[in-house]
């Protein structure tokens, strides 16, 4: 085991210990940091997404800052705007939250598109456009986002084209009765935790920064590539795999999706141990990187299917290497 992958297991064996029975949040939240990418955590409220995303904040030694998203909220106030200096008598440039390493972006379907949009840019090119200058963001930026499932009051749906920024859309569900006990005595403080004892030495934002480099370093063999290259391209064309899926999917995935699951299945591969990739390592990834890059035809919403289910059942038919 690399050093800088000891690191990175200790952090994500802490995070375990104070966050439980949402180890596989966890997980992505750091293949996602890894990837140099941006998260997007759905749940109902009370399931520990912002506490997760403040967790992991909490042990970089990073600029974190956080976004309340509300429905009066304006582009300005996340990228910050150009404020007159009477001393000076010019206008200067005044940072907004989103100039930070690690960005939560909390309840981000609160606010109109307008405002969501104003993330588009920091989080596809890493700067902000503000009065015809451009901002560059720092080297490690993410940005780890918070939603409310649609169906609540009070949200919007998010733009299509800022949807396909996020690396991954992770959904979460409610913990099991055995770990809802676990978290009243952790809370409580009746147990401690165990992986990693009560402190955690901040890891440095260059470990990160080089953790990203070693994983690249894991090996996707020809068959594994042609093999999730044809998962992206089934989801355009999935009647040439399965005709009963013949008019379920109006939009497919993007090439950024293709890019995405082979990044994130070495990194899958790299936490545990390995210096190649499988198709297991496809498969635990596959979900949270296709369910928000696939828009079902009408149809298929009436009848009742879920992104999930079409992934579930392409997961099923393209042939594995």
């Amino acid at each position: 085991m690399s050093d800088i992958r000891e690191k990175i297991i200790s952090l994500k064996n802490y995070m375990d210990s104070k966050i439980l029975g949402q180890e596989l949040l966890v997980r992505k939240l750091i293949i996602t940091m890894l990837a140099d990418g941006h998260a997007l955590v759905e749940g109902a409220p009370g399931l520990a997404k912002t506490k997760a995303i403040k967790t992991l904040a909490s042990l970089i030694t990073a600029k974190y800052s956080r976004i309340q998203f509300t429905p009066d909220l304006l582009p300005s106030d996340i990228t910050g705007s150009d404020i007159y200096v009477s001393q000076k008598g010019e206008f200067e440039f005044r940072e907004g939250p989103v100039f930070a390493n690690l960005v939560l972006a909390d309840e981000i379907n609160r606010s109109p598109a307008k405002v969501q949009s104003a993330l588009l840019e920091a989080m596809g090119e890493r700067q902000v456009s503000v009065g015809g200058k451009s901002y560059k963001l720092p080297d490690l930026f993410m940005v780890m986002a918070t939603q409310n499932p649609i169906e609540h009051e009070g949200t919007y749906n998010l733009p299509e084209a800022q949807l396909d920024r996020f690396l991954m859309y992770i959904k979460i569900d409610q913990p099991e009765a055995a770990v809802e006990k676990q978290i009243l005595r952790l809370v409580r403080g009746e147990v401690k935790a165990e992986a990693g004892g009560e402190s955690f030495d901040k890891l440095d934002m260059s470990m990160v920064l080089k953790a990203r480099k070693e994983v690249l370093d894991v090996h996707v063999s020809e068959a594994l590539e042609e093999y999730l290259v044809q998962l992206v391209v089934a989801t355009r064309h999935p009647y040439k795999y399965d005709k009963s899926l013949d008019g379920m999917i109006l939009y497919g995935a993007s090439p950024r999706a293709t890019i995405a699951l082979d990044r994130c299945a070495r990194i899958n591969a790299w936490l545990y141990g390995r210096d190649y990739a499988t198709p297991e390592d496809v498969h635990a990834v596959v979900f949270d990187i296709l369910r928000h890059r696939i828009i079902l035809s009408f149809e298929a919403t009436a009848e009742g299917h879920t992104t999930d289910d079409i992934i579930s059942r392409l997961v099923k038919i393209v042939p594995l290497p």
